[in-house]
């Protein structure tokens, strides 16, 4: 009976042993951003709540880009370029607006916007776009054509499901939009 308690005690001290390890691992991350392992306790909706946020940006400066491209009748690359800039600008934009919103300067507000949507507007516009070059016909296809606005719309599907993961992914880091998520308390 004395061996057993032993026993346990050894392993209640092993634990605390590895309870230190596990806290000066934390060591340097702030409390209102807790590092989580293996995307932690973040939820799909929460990662698919700052996919939707990106995406919003990415498909006004998108839609934008590609009406504008199409209306002065230029070709695929600067439709493209045109397109995938306005994205980033608007994808920034908003969560640029929201930040200062929240009272944080200007300066603080633009790194905070830089580090939240970075990968998330990469990753949705390499897939977006790459969709959109491999579906026959969408970027010749006109603002009046079903094919475009679908075609769009197919390539911004993709691109949230590409992009979800990525999201929770970076959430469960203290990365991407939980940056974001600390001024919104």
């Amino acid at each position: 009976m004395e061996h057993e308690t032993h026993s346990e005690h050894e392993t209640h001290s092993e634990h605390r042993g590895a309870h230190r390890g596990h806290e000066a691992h934390h060591h340097g991350h702030a409390p209102d951003q807790p590092h989580q392992h293996g995307g932690g306790k973040v939820s799909w909706a929460m990662a698919a709540k700052a996919t939707l946020h990106c995406l919003t940006g990415c498909a006004i400066g998108e839609v934008l880009g590609m009406i504008i491209g199409t209306a002065l009748g230029w070709g695929t690359a600067p439709t493209m370029a045109l397109a995938i800039t306005l994205a980033f600008f608007f994808g920034y934009s908003l969560t640029l607006w929201a930040v200062v919103r929240a009272g944080v300067g200007l300066r603080t507000a633009i790194g905070v916007a830089l580090a939240a949507d970075t990968l998330s507007i990469t990753v949705m516009e390499v897939v977006d776009n790459g969709v959109l070059l491999l579906v026959p016909g969408a970027m010749e296809a006109h603002l009046s054509d079903a094919l475009f606005w679908g075609a769009l719309a197919f390539a911004f599907a993709i691109a949230f499901v590409v992009t979800t993961p990525v999201n929770k992914w970076m959430i469960g880091r203290g990365k991407g939009h939980a940056v974001v998520h600390q001024y919104h308390h």
